[in-house]
This record gives C-alpha cells, sequence and structure tokens, in this order.
C-alpha cells in the first residue's frame, strides 16, 4: 500500500534522481516543470507556492484542500493524498520522474 506524499517523501525523490535529468534543478533548460498529478483523476496541478505563484521545485504547500490529508499545527501542508505522483509539466504532457529522466537523456548535450 502506497502512503501520502511528503516532504520527506519530496527530499528522498530528489536524492534518488540527482544527476538522471529528473530534479527540477537538472530539467529546468529543457522546459520541464514541476508538477504533480492525482493518479485517481489524472488531473495534473503544477507546483506553487501557497500564495499561488508558480514554484521553481517540487512545493505541496501549493496543492488544493481535496488533496491534503494533513496539516501542520501551523496551517502548512504536511502530507497529500497516496495517490498523488510528484513530477513535470513540458508543454502540456505530464512526465513521472522516471519518463523525464528517460527524455533528458535522449535530448542532444
Amino acid at each position: 500500500m502506497n502512503s501520502a506524499l511528503t516532504h520527506v517523501g519530496l527530499q528522498d525523490q530528489n536524492r534518488r534522481f540527482v544527476g538522471t535529468g529528473a530534479r527540477s534543478e537538472e530539467n529546468r533548460g529543457a522546459g520541464f516543470r514541476p508538477a504533480f498529478m492525482d493518479a485517481d483523476t489524472f488531473t495534473i496541478y503544477e507546483s506553487r507556492f501557497a500564495d499561488g505563484r508558480p514554484a521553481p521545485v517540487h512545493l505541496l504547500d501549493g496543492l488544493p484542500d481535496e488533496l491534503v490529508v494533513e496539516r501542520t499545527s501551523s496551517g502548512r501542508v504536511a502530507a497529500v493524498k497516496a495517490s498523488v505522483v510528484a513530477g513535470f509539466v513540458r508543454a502540456t504532457r505530464f512526465y513521472s520522474r522516471e519518463e523525464a529522466a528517460r527524455t533528458i537523456s535522449m535530448l542532444p548535450a
């Protein structure tokens, strides 16, 4: 069973994908923007700060309330539904981290 996505989970993913092109710092130049997809509904959410501005990295605070399963005492998002997948949007297509890594590896240097 999958568990809710948390800040720690995002950090773990970033460590696992270092050097693959599946991190915001590594694929921004190729037009990838950090995003999330709810695998239950296939709805895509670009990563945003809590105030709605686009975020340069994956942040949970800008996700809508219907995805949130836990908040901190200060109101920040602590966890979102297990069906939420961190990935990227390029043009209008969502890429999982694995798909982004494959795509980056095929782009000319």
